[in-house]
């Protein structure tokens, strides 16, 4: 005999609250304190509560994309993939951006609610397990583009293949005869910045080449922080005759750190990026750079977003693209 679906009633009974309440929380609302959401979100995760839902198998209307910040290259890239299916699907896409503050995110879970989205990707900085529990709760699937930390098994995302990236780059730089090779890293609690770190490292260890102190620094991916870092790495007492940047703008930065003291690019210092944005290829030198397919990456989650919104099955869940490295005027022979 089936089970009877539970009621919008029976988790107000458990949670000892009134179906309004419960309500509340399914649609998102902010005038219900803390402890109260908690008791009936853990309810409603309990009895595996799902919310009703009007969508039809191939009518997604609207959909979100979450991204960190909106000010880069990188974040123009995925809401050019993402739109684009949206396009093609005639289907509506909200932008967000949540600038890595816990009360931006809470702001948007409550219009995400009140805006009745049929499917999210997520391009954030960290999906907390009470974020997670409140999309859950709200029944609304969800995709993560390029994920920044350990996700749940069940938890659907698009990535790239970092690690090989930063080995190629790398031995792209070793290939060439350089010795003295430095590494500007991301965040260092950042899995894809760890991930091209351990890349460079590996790249290193096969050459049999040590990493001197101060070779490998961990700052953000913006030209600032990467003008500052390469500014440290000059100083050193033997500088790196080749720079490896974990994003283009941290490369650009580079750039501006070495025009500064009269160095050129590539005669000096050799420079590899990490991203492959537009600007890349326009930038004096052109940059030598490792391709990461952004926008395919967020093509390819909003696709599948639409798939798990029209209830079809997902056989592999996880999906990695693959990197290239494009060989371009900013690396030469030591």
């Amino acid at each position: 005999m089936a089970k009877e679906r539970v009621k919008i009633s029976d988790i107000a009974e458990e949670a000892g609250v009134s179906v309004a309440t419960v309500s509340k929380v399914l649609n998102g609302r902010s005038d219900v304190s803390s402890a109260t959401r908690t008791r009936v979100e853990s309810a409603l995760r309990r009895h595996r509560y799902e919310r009703r839902r009007s969508h039809r198998r191939g009518d997604v209307g609207l959909v979100d994309l979450v991204v960190n910040e909106l000010d880069s290259a990188w974040s123009t890239e995925v809401i050019r993939g993402a739109e684009e299916v949206c396009h093609e699907s005639g289907i509506g896409m909200v932008v967000s951006a949540v600038h890595g503050r816990s009360s931006a995110t809470r702001e948007w879970l409550e219009n995400l609610a009140a805006r009745r989205s049929d499917g999210v990707v997520l391009v954030v900085s960290e999906l907390s397990p009470t974020e997670r529990a409140r999309l859950d709760a709200l029944g609304v699937p969800f995709v993560v583009v390029d994920p920044v930390g350990e996700l749940d098994p069940d938890v659907p995302a698009v990535g790239t293949t970092n690690w090989a990236g930063g080995l190629s780059a790398t031995e792209h730089l070793i290939g060439l005869g350089h010795t003295r090779v430095a590494h500007l890293g991301g965040p260092r609690d950042l899995l894809c910045s760890q991930a091209r770190a351990d890349g460079y490292r590996a790249a290193m260890e096969r050459a049999r080449l040590a990493v001197p102190d101060g070779y490998l620094r961990h700052g953000r991916f913006t030209d600032h922080s990467g003008r500052e870092d390469a500014a440290a790495l000059l100083d050193l007492a033997e500088p790196p005759t080749a720079i490896f940047a974990a994003s283009d703008q941290q490369a650009f930065g580079v750039y501006e750190a070495l025009r500064e003291r009269s160095l050129r690019v590539p005669a000096d210092v050799s420079v590899v990026g990490f991203d492959d944005v537009p600007v890349a290829r326009w930038v004096s030198p052109p940059l030598t750079t490792v391709r990461q397919p952004i926008v395919e990456m967020a093509a390819m989650a909003t696709r599948l977003l639409v798939r798990l919104v029209d209830g079809e099955p997902v056989d592999t869940p996880r999906v990695e693209l693959a990197t290239r490295l494009v060989v371009r005027e900013s690396t030469a022979s030591a």
